[in-house]
């Protein structure tokens, strides 16, 4: 406070005007301008307005190529809840606020895969958090946005794991973004399947590592990878892949990987945001699953899917990784804390996924059910391995909540979404670049939050829409 009331007495020695750059508080540069504009008139850059006209074009054409392409992404607006029935505004125009009806429909294109994103104990956490933590941290970590939720909900991802510690982020995203710049130099090398998340590739991009990215779950090509990085001068080889590949609902082959980092004495990290909470016997993930959790060094995953589908994310790993991370890892730096809402509501996730399999159990019974009945009636359920040529030609069988309904053309995939719709079902298409060209499919992914007669409902109106569209000529 002295020095802020000496700012204000009279005695301040510094003169503030305008041409004195001794005097001046302001820096250099801005007691340079300040000077200039008293004496001379600043002459404004015309070539701007040619500049902008420029950009505003090139904006534009993009956007119509994007449309044209049948690639144009529409948001439609819920006014609900996430939940197995979503009611969704079926007109939107903010010019004039014109009235909108509610339309109620099956949702079956949510992450929502334990159906937790509004259940009442999340909510109640939630609602105690605000009362006892506040709204928000105003803070990142490093200066005063730690709280003891936090610190809470890193012990108890890192209990889940069986790891040393965990680090928050504000998404999975960031996760990843955050992860390969601090861990990796110049003198090392990572290796990456060809299909992994889009966060993972601009997170490698960030990093100096030397990179290799193999044929998707090709492991003849990663050891063939992995052997060609033996000639040269590498420090430190990490293998990268996604346990789940959100668009065919494949599991990364983690016995393979785990062999084949241990021959090479590789790193192996696993992104594993559609896995953790339901895949593997008690929902601990693809490391789980493959029963090789011990063999994974570092797991990066979201509270954004099955566990409550609100948002955060985290790195999990050894004690000395986390502590790098905390101290060079920009995301985490650079953004806010979770919210003590947010936060405390995925503690009481981890409690409730901790103590029962009855969610995850519901969701794998659900998935076998909606894909014994979708085969039942000729669909052709994701892809085929990645060494046949033709992958519509078979059918194969998987337990993943993300089921892929093979169509093949991306217009026909767009209106068989859009007959759906109309039906009352809510399901999506993708299609190239997302997906690979004749490859266009109806993504439908399976919650706990539904019912049997929910998933009846779904199938009969993709086999009535299937024959509409002739899906099953031969």
């Amino acid at each position: 406070m002295m020095f802020r009331n000496s700012l204000l007495s009279s005695s301040f020695p510094f003169h503030f005007t305008w041409n004195s750059m001794k005097c001046s508080p302001f820096p250099p540069t801005l007691c340079h301008f300040f000077s200039s504009s008293s004496s001379s008139t600043v002459t404004p850059n015309m070539s701007s307005s040619s500049s902008s006209s420029e950009f505003d074009q090139r904006m534009k054409s993009t956007l119509d190529t994007i449309a044209q392409s049948g690639l144009y992404k529409h948001e439609r607006i819920l006014s609900s809840p996430q939940n197995s029935h979503v009611s969704v505004q079926s007109h939107f125009n903010s010019t004039n606020n014109e009235s909108r009806e509610n339309i109620k429909t099956l949702n079956f294109c949510s992450n929502n895969y334990l159906g937790l994103a509004n259940h009442p104990k999340l909510i109640s956490a939630a609602k105690r958090a605000l009362d006892t933590h506040g709204f928000g941290v105003a803070s990142v970590r490093f200066i005063c946005g730690t709280q003891d939720l936090h610190k809470e909900l890193e012990e108890k991802v890192s209990e889940f794991y069986g790891t040393d510690d965990t680090i928050l982020y504000s998404s999975c995203f960031d996760a990843n973004a955050g992860l390969f710049e601090v861990l990796l130099t110049e003198n090392d090398a990572v290796f990456s399947d060809e299909l992994n998340h889009a966060s993972i590739i601009d997170g490698i991009r960030l990093c100096k590592a030397s990179r290799y990215r193999y044929s998707h779950m090709d492991m003849n090509h990663l050891e063939t990878q992995l052997k060609e990085s033996l000639t040269k001068s590498i420090s430190t080889r990490m293998i990268v892949t996604d346990g789940v590949f959100s668009m065919d609902g494949d599991y990364a082959p983690l016995e393979d990987i785990t062999f084949l980092a241990n021959k090479y004495h590789a790193l192996l990290f696993v992104d594993d945001c559609h896995c953790t909470g339901f895949v593997g016997k008690t929902g601990r993930g693809s490391g789980e699953r493959a029963q090789v959790m011990d063999k994974v060094d570092i797991v990066n995953s979201t509270f954004g899917k099955a566990l409550g589908g609100a948002s955060g994310g985290y790195t999990t790993a050894r004690k000395d990784i986390v502590e790098l991370l905390r101290q060079k890892s920009r995301p985490y730096l650079f953004s806010n804390a979770l919210a003590p809402s947010l936060t405390a509501a995925t503690i009481e996730v981890f409690d409730m996924v901790s103590k029962s399999t009855q969610l995850r159990d519901k969701l794998f019974d659900n998935t076998r059910y909606f894909r014994e009945k979708m085969s039942e009636n000729g669909f052709i359920l994701g892809v085929a391995t990645p060494f046949d040529e033709d992958q519509l030609s078979r059918k194969v069988i998987s337990d993943h909540p993300i089921v892929p309904i093979m169509i093949g053309d991306a217009q026909v995939a767009q209106n068989v979404a859009q007959d759906m719709w109309n039906r009352g079902v809510y399901v999506v298409a993708f299609s190239y670049p997302v997906v690979p060209k004749h490859k266009a499919r109806i993504r439908v992914q399976i919650s706990a939050a539904h019912s049997k007669p929910e998933i009846d409902f779904v199938v009969n109106a993709f086999t009535q829409v299937a024959h509409t569209h002739n899906l099953f000529k031969t």
